[in-house]
């Protein structure tokens, strides 16, 4: 029976590849790929020859039917995003939707993703959490932020870097400048580095040293404020 396969890759060190995704991308029939020349040079490390097709934001809605008529004549098919597990704040969701729709199998291969670590390393509660990707860039943002400032659990979000100094500002202005923070940037990569404190202190931070590379940021929730201000009295 033919599958789909959603294989994650390393959001940057390649020592994080598994070996079993390593050996389902040698076996299948074809790996979709948000962007073939990044993923080539992945699969080029790891001597994997399995022929690429293009599968983004841009074209899914325009390739699925194609796949789907693949998978259904009996091929295994791969599907990968630049960096992490596909489908999360990447392309994945409504192909995995159209394959259980046709009741053909799919298999998420667990590993590499940005924010699990991002959650962890913060230090903030991580019993319950609340994964918002990426903000609206305009439309629809203000409401967003007021449904968040009520948010009793520990947020996870995904911001640009030439947009975290601006997002820090507007979390002052909707969360208040005690909330306990963490930014993480550049995760497993060389240059590691995960920067806590308070939403003031480390917006002072970022203005200081304009940030670089992918970030995760973790903020706490309205309860964790609370907790915050009573250790610092």
């Amino acid at each position: 029976m033919s599958k789909l396969y959603i294989v994650p890759t390393p959001i940057g060190n390649l020592e994080d590849m598994t070996f079993r995704a390593i050996r389902i991308l040698k076996e299948v029939d074809l790996i979709l790929a948000e962007d073939t020349r990044t993923s080539g040079k992945l699969l080029k490390h790891f001597e994997i020859g399995t022929h690429m097709h293009s599968h983004h934001m841009h074209n899914e809605h325009k390739t699925i039917e194609n796949i789907i008529s693949r998978l259904k004549s009996g091929e295994n098919i791969a599907l990968i995003s630049d960096a992490g597990t596909p489908a999360i704040s990447d392309p994945g969701f409504l192909l995995t939707r159209a394959c259980v729709e046709n009741k053909i199998e799919v298999e998420c291969l667990p590993g590499a993703t940005a924010f699990v670590p991002a959650l962890v390393n913060s230090g903030l509660p991580n019993d319950k959490f609340v994964f918002e990707g990426f903000l609206p860039d305009k439309k629809g943002k203000q409401t967003r932020y007021l449904a968040l400032a009520e948010e009793t659990r520990t947020m996870i979000l995904y911001v640009s870097p030439h947009k975290l100094v601006k997002t820090l500002a507007e979390f002052i202005t909707y969360f208040g400048a005690d909330r306990p923070i963490c930014v993480s940037r550049e995760l497993s990569k060389l240059h590691e580095e995960n920067v806590r404190g308070t939403v003031r202190e480390v917006l002072t931070h970022f203005e200081n040293k304009p940030p670089k590379g992918e970030i995760v940021v973790v903020l706490g929730g309205k309860i964790a404020e609370k907790q915050n201000k009573k250790e610092t009295e």
